[in-house]
């Protein structure tokens, strides 16, 4: 069933009407799922990869390296990619960057099989998964609000959530132990994820854009309209820059939480599970957000996630057994969930479709830029002056974004969900 809309164009477009519930909307969940599998590839990856690395080097440093490298493609393609996103079909970019990354985490299990696994070839695989996932994350940013309707977006943000957080619980124990069992095995399963991804893309029906009427132009043009929106919101402007602070200071934490269980001799098996554990707090972070949405403000929800963020990270100077690691892992992911669902289901209710990509591509350059610096020094830092030192330095930066998200009264006094609309 359908039905007429005219959008701003005059041109009368077929909508198709929107179950009430999540589970009932069929292209959502074929969307969800897809990514379910994916994300635990990603999280078998996520641990793997700096596992391999420190077992062929030793070296924090270039552990630390290879993921500023996986991180280091939003700052180079994030703006292109927003405006190309807004041209390209999205669905058809969604399914090439996860075919592409199939192909290439693949390469990685073949090498080792034929004996010639280089330290050049993973951080070949860190780029080129890096910078297909640029294409990929805005593009399905900016579909989300064409499957499913404004009033569904934050039990939607919340289930990505929640999904993210049960794929943190499952991925890095499965991680743990297919590494333990054959090094090649994580990554096989991370291309095998990737694949099902593209085949329940393959299924959904509702198209992830508007049809485009406007003749197109330059591509700086269309850059530009997507930065001048930002920039000309507030709110959204700083939520960026805070956001990209967080994500500075935390781009290190697999690293840190890496080394603490290996300086107490946890196995590759017992990393997994601390980070399963931490996979927990996650889900509940994740099933508490909506709620939690809707009982708080806009301000009280932001602010009170920062604070609690700032609060958790320097119990990992002190834990003394990947048991308490665990435990802190799990209360620090589950202040992520609330913060995300608030700020994304915010910002993707605000932004009109046609500048989705776009605005949310600049949105990601300030918020993920910082990434790769923050995981080359956090690795530089391990391996020069300790891991503890290194946690100490990363709370001082959680008070100063802290006190940044109290003292903003545009976070303070941001206007309700339900008043919030795209234009």
């Amino acid at each position: 069933m359908s039905t007429a809309k005219d959008d701003q164009t005059g041109v009368k477009e077929l909508t198709p009407t929107r179950p009430k519930s999540l589970w009932l909307n069929r292209d959502y969940m074929l969307l969800w799922s897809g990514q379910t599998i994916s994300n635990i590839g990603t999280e078998v990856t996520q641990l793997a990869f700096p596992l391999l690395i420190l077992s062929l080097t030793g070296s924090a440093a270039q552990a630390g390296f290879a993921g500023a490298l996986r991180a280091l493609p939003y700052i180079i393609f994030s703006l292109p990619a927003g405006a190309l996103i807004d041209r390209w079909d999205r669905k058809r970019a969604m399914i090439f960057c996860d075919t592409g990354r199939a192909i290439s985490l693949a390469s990685i299990p073949v090498a080792l099989a034929i004996g010639h696994l280089m330290i050049l070839q993973l951080y070949l695989v860190a780029l080129i998964e890096g910078t297909l996932f640029v294409f990929f994350n805005i593009a399905e940013a900016a579909c989300l609000p064409r499957v499913v309707p404004k009033e569904q977006l934050p039990a939607a943000t919340a289930q990505n959530m929640a999904t993210d957080g049960i794929t943190a619980l499952v991925g890095p124990s499965l991680g743990g132990a297919l590494y333990t069992a054959g090094r090649f095995l994580p990554f096989l399963a991370d291309a095998v994820s990737y694949t099902v991804s593209v085949f329940s893309l393959f299924f959904i029906k509702t198209k992830f854009q508007k049809e485009r009427v406007a003749a197109r132009r330059k591509l700086w043009v269309e850059i530009r309209e997507g930065l001048a929106w930002l920039w000309h919101h507030p709110l959204i402007r700083f939520m960026a820059i805070l956001t990209g602070g967080y994500n500075f200071v935390s781009a290190g934490y697999v690293l840190i939480i890496i080394v603490l269980a290996q300086q107490q001799h946890a196995s590759p098996f017992i990393i997994g599970l601390i980070f399963a554990i931490g996979g927990i707090g996650a889900v509940l972070g994740a099933i508490v957000a909506p709620a939690i949405q809707k009982r708080l403000s806009f301000g009280q929800a932001i602010i009170g996630a920062s604070w609690l963020t700032m609060l958790f990270m320097p119990l990992y100077a002190i834990a003394p057994n990947p048991l308490v690691l665990g435990i802190i892992t799990a209360a620090s992911f589950s202040v992520g969930p609330v913060y995300n669902v608030v700020q994304f289901s915010y910002r993707s209710a605000l932004i009109p479709d046609e500048l989705q990509g776009r605005v949310n591509s600049v949105f990601r350059l300030v918020a993920f830029g910082g990434q790769p610096l923050g995981l080359a020094l956090t690795g530089l830092l391990i391996q020069n002056i300790g891991v503890i030192q290194t946690v100490l330095i990363s709370s001082v930066g959680f008070i100063i974004l802290a006190i940044a998200a109290t003292a903003n009264r545009h976070v303070r006094n941001a206007r309700p969900l339900n008043e919030v609309g795209a234009g």
